[in-house]
């Protein structure tokens, strides 16, 4: 994948999330969650793909003001945690936040820039922005390959659901079909995946484990 491919995209998202910073601060509403509630459990989907795997290294696509360092830390992670995201202002939030943690990275990019263990990517797929609907699944998928070839151990991603009620969707959210989306990763990644979609959220997480 190619940044320039996507630069408008990029920037589109950028500037939206920049704005929900500037009126929430680093909230969970200022990353566009919810509340803090919704925001951690996304964060427990996660867990799945991680386990107890305490050491191993972590990069977080779309890593907002750093909330899931936050989380693995109280949940006694001890590996390196590298922060990606595409927002300057968001990634300065993220470096006051997190001063005292010394073994994590944050970096200004919209692709990870090394190999590491697992890859998450917590919201990175909802926010359309007007792409076109042909745009955004290229970009969808182009990231889903980068992240598994970047992996060593496995990924996860949460995406919205079409399994969700229509009457409360918007027209600048993307949702993705679970089945048509699992199948797609199976056949590319192979056998070693799960699809969670088991709480109150409208949406669905992606785990692919590398064989």
């Amino acid at each position: 994948m190619n940044d320039k491919d996507y630069s408008s995209i990029h920037d589109a998202v950028a500037a939206y999330y920049d704005g929900k910073l500037r009126e929430f601060g680093a909230t969970s509403k200022g990353v566009d969650w919810r509340d803090e509630s919704s925001h951690i459990l996304r964060h427990r989907q996660f867990l799945y793909l991680l386990g107890d795997d305490f050491e191993a290294s972590v990069c977080d696509l779309g890593c907002g003001y750093g909330h899931f360092l936050t989380f693995l830390r109280a949940h006694g992670y001890r590996g390196r945690y590298i922060g990606c995201d595409i927002s300057a202002q968001m990634l300065e939030v993220a470096k006051q936040q997190h001063v005292a943690d010394r073994n994590h990275e944050w970096v200004l990019a919209s692709r990870p820039q090394s190999a590491n263990d697992y890859l998450i990517a917590s919201g990175i797929f909802n926010v359309r922005r007007g792409a076109e609907l042909e745009d955004w699944e290229r970009y969808i998928f182009d990231t889903i390959d980068v992240m598994f070839s970047a992996c060593m151990k496995g990924i996860a991603f949460n995406i919205l659901s079409t399994v969700s009620d229509v009457a409360f969707r918007r027209d600048d959210l993307y949702y993705a079909d679970p089945i048509k989306l699992f199948e797609r990763c199976a056949s590319r990644y192979g056998r070693h995946i799960a699809l969670l979609q088991d709480t109150q959220l409208y949406e669905f997480t992606l785990v692919i484990r590398k064989e």
